[in-house]
Order: structure tokens, then sequence, then C-alpha cells
């Protein structure tokens, strides 16, 4: 198995680093890509718990973009980790992602369920606080029985706490991706929400730009949007990947390499975005 998007608790997942590594193992996966939300700073040591447990790790990252009217993530693949300018650009998303949370506690209390901020920043470990990090306050605190109504109820979108964050356009993700060495690959389409034309012209517009893949395999799309965005990306010259965006035991009830048990995500996937890496041009 291989999953190409994969979180850890240097965001907003439930295992650090060198766990999701050994989680992987046991779970048979291959090749794993690590895509925190708007940080680095859990490679290096997925990279060493990798190497020493012998399974291939794809540094990445997964970026917030500016998108109407869905939400647009770019994911960074074999990004390096140790370069400055991407690593700026990471700490002012972080900080746009601190002051909506803020936010969102602020309506949480005017909601009744009052967190204080100290609590669900301990749950994330001194690491990236996200909404999976307030979604685990609130059911220990009785407010929610379960992560998945936390985020029906208030945190995700459209809900009575969500609250958007600052982005950057997609045009300006990508171009930081490549810069830091990396492919940048557009995250499960279906999020966009846009119809089958329009999400053709996004994509044709951002293959002139760089763009190298389109995240086709995701544990929640259907078999009909699996074989439209396979279509889109072979009409644009896009490489095709796919992952569970696992977060955790028991987060977003998706497993490694399979997502909710519909997901077979060839090893060629990997294989092929390897060799377009090896033939990018040098920065």
């Amino acid at each position: 198995m291989i999953d190409l998007h994969t979180h850890s608790n240097a965001s907003d997942g439930k295992l650090s680093p060198a766990e999701l590594m050994r989680h992987a193992k046991a779970m048979g996966v291959e090749v794993i890509a690590l895509t925190d939300h708007d940080t680095l700073s859990g490679l290096e040591e997925a990279s060493r718990e990798a190497a020493r447990i012998g399974i291939e790790l794809i540094p990445g990252v997964e970026i917030s973009a500016e998108y109407n009217p869905g939400t647009l993530h770019m994911l960074g693949y074999y990004i390096d980790p140790s370069d400055s300018e991407l690593a700026e650009t990471l700490a002012w998303l972080r900080g746009g992602r601190d002051h909506r949370n803020h936010i969102i506690l602020k309506k949480l209390a005017e909601l009744g369920c009052p967190l204080e901020w100290e609590e669900v920043e301990a749950l994330a470990g001194g690491e990236s606080m996200g909404r999976p990090h307030i979604a685990t306050a609130m059911v220990n605190r009785g407010y929610v029985s379960s992560f998945k109504e936390a985020f029906d109820r208030y945190l995700g979108k459209g809900a009575a706490a969500y609250t958007d964050r600052e982005k950057m356009t997609p045009e300006t993700a990508l171009e930081r991706i490549r810069r830091a060495g990396g492919l940048p690959v557009l995250a499960h389409p279906q999020t966009l929400s846009l119809t089958e034309d329009e999400l053709s012209d996004l994509l044709r517009s951002l293959a002139s730009r760089g763009l190298a893949g389109v995240e086709v395999y995701y544990y929640s799309h259907s078999e009909e949007e699996t074989a439209l965005y396979r279509s889109l990306a072979g009409k644009y010259g896009l490489v095709v990947t796919g992952g569970s965006d696992f977060h955790g035991p028991g987060m977003l009830e998706t497993q490694l390499g399979v997502g909710r048990g519909n997901m077979s995500i060839p090893r060629s996937l990997a294989e092929e975005l390897k060799k377009l890496h090896e033939k990018s041009p040098p920065r």
C-alpha cells in the first residue's frame, strides 16, 4: 500500500510523526507522504523513523489557498524542509490559524461550550493547533458525544462556530512549493464544489502556472468523481496521486492506505511522482 496524504500532531493529527511512521509500517504501507497543514516541523522526526523501520517517506506539506465557493488545498511533494522562504510563508499562515482559533473559542463560549486556550493547546502537544484539537476538547468536556458531532454541529464549514482563516492564492501556493523544490498537486478537488467545466478551466489555468498533479484517489470521492478527475488529469498532462487524509485513529473515520475501506491506491502513482520529481528542473 501507499498513502500520499497524511497528517501528524505537528499540525492537526493525533499521532507524532514517528508514531505515524510506525503505524504505517504496521498497516503495510510501503510509501507514505507526510503532508501536515502549513508546517514542515514534523518532517525531520518522520524521516529518521522512516529510515529506521524501512519505509519510504516523501516529504510534503498541505497549504490552504483562497478560492470560492469551496475550499482549495495544495499538496506539495518532495519539498526541501530547510527552505527558508517556504518556512516563512507557512509561519504567516499559522499566525492566521491562531487568530482563527481564538475566534472559534469565543464563538463556542457564546454557544454555551466554553473552552480554555491552554487545554486545547495541551492537546496539540506544542504544535500547530487546529479544529480537531478543539473537537477533542469538546468531547472531553462532554459538550458533544463524538468528534463527528463536534464538526457537524459546531466546527465544520457552515456550522455554528466555523470561522475561515487567512489564505493565499492557489497560484502563490504552487509557486512557493515549486521554489522549495517540490511538486504542487491539487488536493481533493471534490471540496471545491465546482461543475465539471469549472474544474476543467481551473486545472487548465493552474497547469499553465506549474501545477504538477491532481489528487484523484481520496476517501470521499465517488467512483464517478474518481473517473472524472483521472480524465481531467490526463487531459492536462498532470500526474495522478491519492491519499487517505489520515489524521489518526478515530479521526475522520479514515485508515491509512484504504480511506474508509473504499480505496486502493496503485503503487505506480508513487513511482510516477518520483520520476517527475527527478526530471524537475533545478531551482
